[in-house]
This record gives structure tokens, C-alpha cells and sequence, in this order.
């Protein structure tokens, strides 16, 4: 069983969600026999990450940062998506943390890279910006620290929202 971790950009633009989604399907399908797809089903990436894993038939573990996640951190516009990615997701794993915070994510994205034979990162390449940790560009520095190994998906076309 291949067991692939996904990280990337929650704030993609409209028009990159197709770009984005249909490069992920072409990276994933070369696994869909035997794919375990971990995601923390964030926005943005990590939920078309978890969406396309379970449309090829894969197994989807889910990652939820804090306990509070759900009811502090997802908006209404993808509450929908997310309750029906957990719903599906054959494991769900809602870490000890009360409060969604940096730690919380830290350690989120921590525990995507322990149970990951390797990273797709959503990424359009920008380093950390120091603000967060636990962002895309931390997780795949992280990554590539302890030899995991990562795949970038960035389409041409693809872009964050400003």
C-alpha cells in the first residue's frame, strides 16, 4: 500500500481549483490500486487532495489538528466538503490539542509525515513566510529534512488569491 501525505495552499484562486484538481488526479493515479492518501482536509488543497484520493477508491486518513478544529477554523462555504471528507475517510485521527493553533498544526503536519511514504505538496515554491509555522512551504522543508520524499504540484496557470 502507498501511503502519500499531502500539503499545500488553502488559498488558491478559483480559477487554479481545476488546474490544481486534475494535476493532482494525474500524480495520484499511477497509486489508485493500492493509494492511502493522509490529508488534514483543510481548504484548499488538502480537501481536493482528499476528494480525488477517494474518487480513484483510495483510502482516505484524515488528520484534525485540535479538537475545536471543526467548529473554529472551518467557514461555512467548505463545512459541506469537509463534513463529507470526514464522513468518508476511513480513519480519522482528531489530535489532542484543544485549540487549533500553530502548535496544533505543527504537530498536525508532523504526524502527516510519520505515516506518509512520501509528500505531494500543493506549492507555488515561495520559502516559509516566518508568520505561521506548520505552512506548506514548512511542511516540505520538514519533509525533505528527514528524507521524505516530495512530489510539487504547481500547474502552469495556478495561483494563490491575493
Amino acid at each position: 500500500m502507498t501511503t502519500i501525505a499531502v500539503t499545500g495552499h488553502m488559498d488558491l484562486t478559483d480559477a487554479s481549483v481545476p488546474l490544481v484538481r486534475d494535476a493532482l488526479r494525474e500524480m495520484l493515479k499511477p497509486h489508485a490500486t493500492d493509494l492511502t492518501g493522509v490529508s488534514c482536509v483543510a481548504r484548499g488543497a488538502d480537501s481536493l487532495f482528499a476528494d480525488i484520493v477517494l474518487e480513484l477508491g483510495g483510502r482516505l486518513v484524515a488528520v484534525i489538528p485540535s479538537k475545536d478544529y471543526r467548529q473554529t477554523k472551518v467557514k461555512p462555504d467548505h463545512a459541506v466538503m469537509f463534513d463529507r471528507l470526514i464522513a468518508a475517510a476511513a480513519e480519522v485521527s482528531v489530535l489532542e490539542h484543544e485549540t487549533a493553533n500553530r502548535s496544533a498544526y505543527e504537530d498536525a503536519n508532523r504526524t502527516l509525515l510519520t505515516r506518509a511514504d512520501r509528500l505531494l505538496a500543493v506549492w507555488n515554491g515561495e520559502p516559509p513566510s516566518g508568520s505561521k509555522g506548520g505552512g506548506t512551504a514548512d511542511t516540505v522543508l520538514e519533509a525533505r529534512a528527514i528524507g521524505l520524499p516530495v512530489d510539487v504540484v504547481w500547474p502552469d496557470g495556478a495561483a494563490r488569491q491575493v
